[in-house]
This record gives structure tokens, C-alpha cells and sequence, in this order.
């Protein structure tokens, strides 16, 4: 093995290609050819001397080798990274470029305004911002931070709780006007509920009475959505009732086009929380916004941070 033949750029190839299982995929994240791309891998396992992948016409996986060699890759890239913040200092915090993975409509509402004015305050930082509601597998994706609503399992991502999102029952005023007003939740199956396709157990409506006692209720519709910004339209169009997040209706209830109904009833509120790649824990860059994250996040509308 001729140890100078392995270099950082293409210990990196490797690493990405490792997460990602597509030469291509890396490519176009990289910017360059995917000839690039097969030259770094075909030098690296030269100069190592072992296959490192394994390729077939859909897929590339690590050999065993590979595997072994891909943990010690993450860990030495990782200390190369810590090791140029700390030599940089304050400049090396504020450059890079960090990429966040959001709930699809809180990102759109919110969170991106908290990335404006973190790049006000950092403006070497580049954020790429992934909006989704899926889960999706943060390392092979290149995703260094979350934000989900839920519960979460993943165990091998450092969790840190942001807090709870009060939700609210909601609906147009001409809806109502039209269908009447529920006095009790045994009225809510007589209306039209405007329900999340992607939510298991969306026909029965959890709700929390005023003195904590819990409740289902019967709850459907005509009209069945995957995500919250479509929702509330449906709301604004007076399609029905929905359980709601407070920040996606805040505005909305502020001008009148949307009420509460059954203020006394609400539905559980839901966790908030971010997942952090833990090879990238220890980056300054990830660490500030963080930090800053933390910091702003409750004042979302409905954010209740945790005491």
C-alpha cells in the first residue's frame, strides 16, 4: 500500500458513497463527474489494497473491509474537521456549510426565518434546507441536523427535545356559519374533518378534556391530505374541522378566517424534536446553530420549550 495515495478527497469520495450506496447521487452532491467519482474509489482500494465496495447495476455497498475501513474514515475526517475549527478559532465556527432536514410545512412557516437570521448573524454559514415529512435516513442523506414533530426511535441519532406543539381544533367561520357550531366532541362526527392521510389512526380524535381527562371521538371526511400546508388551504376554504398546530393557524386565527371550537377540548400536544448526526456533534458550525436553534425555537407560536 502506498500510503500516499490516500487522501482526504478521496477518504471523503468514499465516506459519501459508503452513506449514499450511488456514485451518481455523490456526483451531483460534489459537483463533479461521476468518472471522478470511480477514480478516487478504484485509487483509494488501490492504494489500501482491499475492496472497499461492492457495486452492482442498482446498488453499492461496502465489503466487509469496507465497513471496517468507513468507521475509521468518518472518525479521522471528523477529527480533521475539529482539528481546522479549532485552528481558525471564531472563523472556522463561521464558514461552511450545514445541511437540515425540517417538517415540511413548519420549515415553510418558520424555521426558514430562523435560518435567515442565523446566516444575518453567521454569514459564511451555507444552509441547505430539506423540507419532508418522511423519515429518512439522515447519514445517507448528508443530513447533519432535524427537526420532527412526533415521537421519534431512531436511537442511534443524538436527540436533543425542543419542546411540545400545542395543537387546537380549528375551522372557518363559514363553515360554521354553514354547519353549525359543535357544543360537545359527541357532535364532531356530524362534520366534515379534514384528516392527514400519512397519520395512522387519523378517523378517531384524540382530545384532552378541561380537567385532563382523555377522549377518542369518531372523526371523518371527505377530504384526506398529506401535509399541513395543503390542510390548512382546506381549512381556509372552509372545507371542515381539523386538529391543528398552533403555528400553522397562528396568523390565520389573528385575522379571523380561521376559530377554535371546543376551546375547553384540545388534542395531545405533539413532541418537537432535533436529531443530530453524532459524527457531527462536535463541529463548531453544527454547535452554533445548535445553539441558536435552541435558543429561538420557542418563539414559535405554540412551542411550549421544555422546563
Amino acid at each position: 500500500m502506498d500510503k500516499s495515495d490516500i487522501t482526504l478527497e478521496r477518504m471523503r469520495t468514499f465516506v459519501r458513497v459508503a452513506e449514499r450506496g450511488s456514485l451518481s447521487a455523490v456526483a451531483r452532491e460534489l459537483g463533479v463527474g461521476q468518472s471522478t467519482i470511480t477514480r478516487h474509489l478504484r485509487e483509494l482500494e488501490e492504494a489500501v489494497g482491499v475492496p472497499l465496495l461492492s457495486r452492482t447495476t442498482r446498488r453499492v455497498t461496502m465489503t466487509d473491509e469496507g465497513s471496517r475501513y468507513y468507521a475509521d474514515s468518518v472518525q479521522i475526517l471528523r477529527l480533521v474537521e475539529q482539528a481546522g475549527d479549532e485552528a481558525r478559532g471564531t472563523r472556522g465556527a463561521s464558514a461552511g456549510t450545514i445541511r437540515i432536514s425540517c417538517t415540511a410545512a413548519l420549515g415553510v412557516l418558520h424555521v426558514s426565518h430562523l435560518i435567515f437570521a442565523f446566516q444575518d448573524r453567521y454569514s459564511g454559514i451555507g444552509i441547505d434546507l430539506s423540507l419532508t415529512d418522511e423519515r429518512i435516513d439522515l447519514v445517507r442523506e448528508g443530513v447533519d441536523i432535524a427537526l420532527r414533530l412526533g415521537p421519534l426511535t431512531d436511537s442511534s441519532m443524538k436527540l436533543r427535545a425542543l419542546g411540545q406543539s400545542r395543537r387546537l381544533l380549528v375551522a372557518a367561520p363559514a363553515y360554521l356559519a354553514a354547519r353549525g357550531r359543535p357544543a360537545v366532541p359527541q357532535d364532531l362526527p356530524g362534520h366534515e374533518g379534514i384528516r392527514m392521510s400519512n397519520i395512522a389512526g387519523s378517523d378517531t380524535l384524540a382530545l384532552q378534556g378541561p380537567g385532563g381527562e382523555r377522549l377518542g371521538v369518531p372523526f371523518g371526511g371527505r377530504f384526506r391530505v398529506d401535509h399541513g400546508l395543503a390542510a390548512r388551504e382546506a381549512l381556509v376554504a372552509g372545507r371542515g374541522i381539523a386538529p391543528a398546530h398552533h403555528w400553522l393557524v397562528d396568523d390565520l386565527l389573528a385575522a379571523g378566517r380561521l376559530e377554535v371550537i371546543l376551546p375547553g377540548y384540545s388534542p395531545p400536544p405533539v413532541p418537537l424534536s432535533m436529531l443530530i448526526v453524532p459524527e457531527r456533534v462536535g463541529i463548531a458550525r453544527i454547535r452554533l446553530l445548535v445553539d441558536f436553534l435552541v435558543e429561538r425555537i420557542g418563539g414559535i407560536p405554540g412551542i411550549e420549550k421544555p422546563r
